[in-house]
């Protein structure tokens, strides 16, 4: 209860809380206590483990001056094991909204100083609140995660509270873009939220993930693993896939979720942000002849073609340490935003494998959900061999990818480089399954498998009954090479749209994305698919 200041006759004392501008000044007093936090020692804390506060990493992803806070003075309510004399404001989680590059960014940042940024039913309250909110007004939603999982002294209802932060991040899945900043250590509740958000972010050293810590793992298992070991930010960007970004500091990590907010859509219904460009539409591609090598056999890196294809050589690239077979990027063809999935010759020889299909699966269902077209770059033997592959269910992730393509409503081009082998050429969105455009440089080979193994298998007896089988043999390759694979039989057939020059590759990709910028597809009427899992 405020206490009323005696007042002198003739009135109450000017600037007292019994006066408007006494409650004014009382409330800007409680504001500053708020945004101090809890104490200096516990912000020193935070610092000295290298780590930002909350509003310190707000104020870094938020434009400046954009941030609004929403339930700053929210209190818990809970009593019994010493909560009902430990009752900060916040509760520990800081919530609003701001701009990022001007445009409508929702927010919620952990403050591990209040109760190490556990989760209470208040504290999931507002978060429950700005997830709402960030779903109706259709903008993205971006988590600060920094908490040490349920608050323990609240028993169930801490545990209910990520239930239902668990429900809105599926609700808002495909909606609005989510993305998830590990900046500290997460455990179980803590983890699960994030692996259902589009992107998750990491810092290295600071940040960890995991369902059980290893403390546990040891006592369970015997099993004796660091944090960083166990769930840090290279295990998951490099071993795990579960994580998509890794960085040396919070600093560079926020930065560059600005700048991926820059090339997505608010919403599922709105088209990613197109950007000028003074990159030529119609720049040749010249050089693309000297980094591909027309020998099948001969590596390369698929990166420097992307380099030369997309305005400036600018990309962004997803999972780059995981399934690094597969290239996931984002970039802009004229200005407007385009998905790029690529088999990567430097890496298995650009094999898809499960931890690749899965990666462009997730790749290929996100930029669908938030209107990204893709284009599909081709060098690709087939899918990799191996008594572990098959057992570990190669068919069925190799299905996702295939699933995840045919599901697809989006501007969807294909182009084959060199190699096409086997299945691998059709789950990489071939015309077959729905592919609007398929083109195909002259070092194109598309056959059900390579010409050495194609004629051992059909020309068996005629190698075998030769005097000289290596000579008959060869003679059978250049035969199949000369029949089957030539780089004009598809388009002969109606599988491809035109063979191009390389050096045409942008162009034509530039005009083929903005023909297609006015597709509209309609999938059956459904709940939902079912997709292989």
């Amino acid at each position: 209860m405020t206490v009323l200041h005696e007042a002198p006759a003739g009135g109450e004392i000017p600037g007292s809380p019994a006066d408007a501008r006494g409650r004014v000044a009382e409330l800007h007093e409680l504001r500053a206590q708020v945004l101090r936090g809890p104490s200096d020692k516990a912000t020193e804390a935070q610092h000295a483990k290298g780590k930002l506060t909350a509003r310190e990493r707000i104020d870094l992803l938020l434009d400046e001056g954009s941030f609004r806070e929403v339930e700053p003075l929210r209190r818990h309510r809970a009593t019994g094991f010493g909560l009902e004399a430990k009752k900060p404001h916040t509760d520990g989680v800081i919530v609003g909204w701001g701009t990022v590059h001007g445009r409508t960014v929702f927010t919620y940042a952990h403050d591990f100083r209040i109760f190490g940024g556990a989760l209470g039913e208040a504290h999931a309250q507002k978060i429950h609140k700005i997830m709402d909110m960030a779903i109706a007004a259709g903008a993205p939603l971006v988590s600060l995660n920094d908490g040490a999982g349920a608050r323990i002294q609240e028993g169930v209802t801490a545990l209910a509270g990520y239930g239902g932060i668990f429900q809105r991040n599926t609700r808002a899945s495909g909606v609005i873009p989510q993305i998830s900043v590990m900046l500290g250590p997460c455990a179980g509740g803590a983890a699960y939220s994030p692996a259902l958000t589009d992107f998750i972010f990491m810092v290295r050293e600071t940040s960890q993930m995991f369902i059980t810590g290893p403390d546990v793992v040891q006592a369970v298992t015997g099993e004796k693993i660091s944090q960083n070991g166990l769930g840090g930010a290279d295990v998951h960007s490099g071993v795990s896939g579960v994580s998509h970004f890794a960085y040396d500091d919070e600093q560079s990590c926020i930065e560059e979720v600005r700048y991926l907010l820059s090339l997505l859509p608010q919403n599922n219904r709105e088209m990613p942000p197109a950007a000028p460009t003074d990159d030529p539409v119609d720049r040749r591609n010249d050089s693309l002849l000297d980094l591909v090598p027309a020998d099948g056999n001969r590596p390369y890196d698929m990166r420097k073609v992307i380099e030369e294809i997309v305005d400036h050589g600018e990309f962004l690239e997803i999972h780059e340490r995981w399934a690094t077979n597969v290239l996931c990027v984002l970039a802009r063809i004229d200005g407007h935003v385009t998905g790029i999935i690529a088999n990567q010759p430097q890496s298995l020889a650009g094999v898809l494998d499960i931890n690749a299909s899965e990666k462009a699966a997730r790749f290929v269902q996100m930029c669908d959900a938030f209107n990204i077209p893709l284009v599909t770059m081709l060098d690709v033997p087939g899918f990799l061999p191996g008594v572990d592959q098959e057992h570990d269910g190669i068919i069925r992730h190799g299905a996702k990818l295939l699933y995840a393509y045919c599901n697809a409503t989006v501007p969807r081009i294909q182009l084959i480089l060199r190699k096409a082998y086997g299945g691998a050429y059709i789950v990489m969105d071939s015309r077959s399954i729905g592919a609007d455009l398929s083109f195909a440089w002259p070092t194109n080979e598309i056959a059900v498998m390579g010409a050495e193994g194609a004629a051992n298998v059909i020309f068996r007896r005629d190698i075998n009954g030769a005097e000289d089988p290596e000579a008959m043999r060869a003679q059978k390759i250049k035969e199949y090479k000369t029949e089957l694979m030539h780089p004009y039989y598809a388009a002969e057939r109606g599988l491809v749209d035109d063979v191009i020059d390389p050096a045409e590759t942008r162009a034509v990709l530039a005009s083929s994305l903005a023909m297609l910028r006015t597709k509209h597809a309609d999938l059956p009427s459904r709940k939902h698919g079912n997709p292989p899992m």
